[in-house]
């Protein structure tokens, strides 16, 4: 099939991409210039032929029932096969574009209109090794890609007959052989990078947007289903965004021609640090995909099967769909070639179906009908891969994934990167410091965060422009990038800037209630096709809960809404019932830490799946200038609310005191505060608080013995505190 674009305009190689090379992202690669367009290369009006839905049900149905009985068999390398007929200038360029000013050697796309015989019968002969699918010859058939040959108006077409001339075959062969045969729409990754920014002075900058990715899938995607593609193939991915962007397109077109056509995405490990060009591990690729109700998940090119095999295998562990691979014939030689004989690759493919990792197979670069031939052999007494349901998760991810269940520890959320809660934060983004304000980042994980919170709600900021620049420095960092990011505004339009810029699966905080159901509903339907979890404000018409009777109320009313209505995962459901201040000095405020801690114990026994999350900093805010005070107010809250079933705060990470080590007068009275278990707790508070402003005197001294003990208690003593 295709490349990631690793084997850019190489025609010596096996695939037919025409992408940039990785090293090409890293340098600079810039767009050229636009030629000056022939008129014949322009797109020009053609006639789309009306497609027999019914027939079409019928095929996905017969496909889906085919992944239940055998291993189904994919096609191999176009671009192999296109360059065995050693085509020059003239050959690519045709009648049609004999005139066009401007080089056409490489773009195997384009022979889809100057050299339709050479693609039908490359179609045909992967149907006759025993391909099930073929893919249309559309890797590069988007306006991004083909912007290097001027060649964008042309796109609809490419897409359009390309899909038609594989149609037109696989349903030829149907007719000959009795059985049926399936045409998949390729969405090659493009050229460009989502994720990364080809100018080494500019961390921030992006040569293409997330919208613009999404224009151009739709495009492709519309033009696919209209020349009859069964299933749409987003491959090669090598920069989960841009499949983020692939996914987003493809359904949008989808829903708008109410039409269910699978979709299969396949990424590409690009060396051996097992990662994405863009640096998500498998799992965390999975993650960040998972949203898209795939008819299968694989990986392709890059590697040859044998260094392929252990990430296909982890994506069988985790995934919950049917698991797809077709690698290249091996890795290349010195001359770029690939040596790896049909019989190698079959045989190395046919110990990963008996080791019960494939449902669909096929080959990548350098493959052939042979190697198909093969492969079909090798496949007819395999067993298929069975599918498995995976533990319910929030499943989350950065370059690396963060999967929260019931039974996970309690996950801290970073706080300080919040212009509305840290005044230095604010003051650097202000200032246009943005490399200090990384350091900010990155000094809460190194502390414990394991999610990030970004907020850029400050009147005097541009929020989406800061908000966007922001999480795309941070993709520039790994030690900050390798975690899951909370988008945290309460402005939509920020919140959708900042979901365009992460590849990983984000958390959305926050939606809510406030201005009805209508709205509600519409972002959640967003949320979800940009594939993020969301934090559920209690909030509704009337305003903020207080009481926990309302917070469970609210709470249950979304819950219903989300997964009757959107068909959100409960388990990406992350409810905040509000944390209010104690001991303001105002009765009514008493009792705000207790109806929390018991609104959460309700609302995890009575919504399945759901967490619980909170801004912990606010229950302390009316001690504010007293840290030790304030630590020991959230060391207290989060003790109770953790046993009460709350999974994640919002917190400043590096200052959080351990329960047990609080002397004890005060976390009494801090206790009685948060559990309001006295009329007079608030004066006690105030009135012992002022020994401890300003020192770190709310913690008992600290004990030494244990730097005397075995090694092995040492260690156990550490790991714990």
């Amino acid at each position: 099939m295709n490349n990631s674009g690793s084997h850019a305009h190489s025609e010596h190689r096996g695939c037919r991409s025409t992408a940039a090379s990785p090293a090409d992202f890293k340098r600079g690669a810039a767009r050229p210039a636009e030629p000056s367009v022939d008129v014949r290369a322009v797109g020009v009006p053609y006639a789309v032929e009306a497609i027999d839905e019914r027939a079409r049900v019928k095929r996905i149905a017969r496909l889906r029932s085919l992944l239940d009985e055998r291993v189904v068999i994919l096609d191999g390398a176009m671009g192999t096969m296109i360059q065995l007929h050693r085509l020059d200038e003239l050959g690519y360029r045709g009648p049609r574009f004999r005139g066009y000013g401007r080089d056409l050697k490489g773009n195997n796309d384009i022979l889809t209109l100057s050299r339709p015989d050479i693609v039908a019968s490359i179609h045909r002969e992967y149907f006759e090794a025993g391909a099930d699918i073929v893919e249309t010859n559309t890797f590069s058939s988007t306006t991004v890609a083909q912007a290097d040959y001027g060649m964008q108006a042309l796109v609809p077409e490419l897409n359009y007959r390309a899909a038609r001339i594989a149609r037109d075959v696989a349903d030829q062969v149907a007719s000959a052989t009795g059985a049926p045969r399936f045409v998949a729409g390729a969405l090659g990754p493009t050229n460009r990078t989502a994720s990364i920014s080809p100018d080494v002075n500019d961390p921030a900058f992006r040569n293409v947007s997330f919208d613009e990715l999404v224009v151009a899938y739709a495009e492709a995607t519309r033009a696919l289903i209209q020349g009859g593609s069964d299933l749409l193939l987003i491959e090669t991915v090598f920069d989960t965004l841009n499949a983020k962007a692939a996914l987003f397109g493809a359904r949008s077109v989808l829903d708008e021609l109410s039409l269910d056509l699978p979709i299969i995405v396949s990424g590409t490990i690009t060396d051996a640090s097992g990662r994405t060009l863009s640096g998500q591990t498998t799992e965390a690729f999975w993650n960040s995909i998972r949203h898209g109700d795939l008819l299968a998940v694989g990986l392709n090119c890059a590697l040859g099967a044998t260094q392929l095999r252990p990430y296909v295998e982890e994506l069988g562990r985790i995934a919950d769909t049917h698991v797809c691979a077709y690698p290249n014939a091996g890795l290349p030689n010195a001359f770029g070639e690939y040596d790896e004989s049909p019989a190698e690759t079959a045989a190395i493919l046919s110990e990963f179906a008996r080791s019960g990792l494939l449902n669909i197979v096929g080959g990548c670069c350098g493959t052939t009908p042979q190697h198909i031939q093969m492969i079909h052999k090798a496949m007819q007494a395999a067993p298929r891969r069975m599918r498995r349901d995976t533990p319910i998760a929030c499943r989350l991810s950065g370059l690396e994934p963060l999967n929260l269940n019931a039974e996970s520890l309690f996950v801290n959320v970073g706080e300080r990167t919040n212009v509305t809660g840290s005044a230095r934060f604010r003051k650097l983004i202000e200032a246009n410091d943005y490399a200090a304000a990384l350091e900010v980042a990155k000094q809460q994980v190194a502390s414990g965060a394991q999610i990030v919170d970004v907020n850029m709600d400050e009147g005097m900021l541009d929020s989406e422009a800061a908000m966007t620049r922001f999480l795309n420095l941070i993709a520039t960092e790994p030690d900050i990038a390798r975690v899951p990011i909370m988008i945290d505004s309460s402005k939509w339009t920020v919140i959708e800037a900042g979901l365009k810029c992460v590849q990983g699966k984000s958390i959305v905080n926050s939606i809510s209630l406030k201005e009805g159901e209508a709205s509600f509903l519409a972002q959640a339907r967003k949320v979800r096709r940009y594939g993020a979890a969301v934090v559920v404000m209690a909030f509704d018409e009337r305003g903020q809960a207080d009481s926990a009777e309302r917070k469970v109320s609210i709470c249950a009313r979304s819950y219903r809404i989300l997964t009757e209505q959107v068909g959100f995962p409960p388990e990406d459901i992350i409810f905040d019932p509000n944390i209010f201040a104690v001991a303001t000095g105002i009765d009514e405020h008493n009792g705000y830490g207790v109806d929390f801690i018991e609104a959460t114990r309700r609302i995890k026994a009575q919504l399945p799946h759901c967490m619980i999350s909170g801004g912990v900093s606010n229950v302390s805010f009316s001690f504010r200038g007293n840290d030790p005070v304030r630590e020991a107010m959230h060391s207290v809250f989060l003790y109770h609310a953790i046993r009460a079933g709350m999974d994640m705060g919002i917190v400043n990470a590096g200052q959080l005191a351990i329960y047990e080590d609080i002397k004890p007068d005060l976390r009494e009275a801090v206790e009685d505060v948060i559990l309001n278990r006295r009329t007079d707790s608030t004066e006690r508070l105030l009135t012992i608080a002022g020994r401890f402003k300003g020192d770190v005197g709310a913690r008992k001294e600290v004990d030494l013995e244990w730097r005397g003990w075995p090694v092995g208690k040492r260690l156990e003593h550490s790991l714990v505190k």
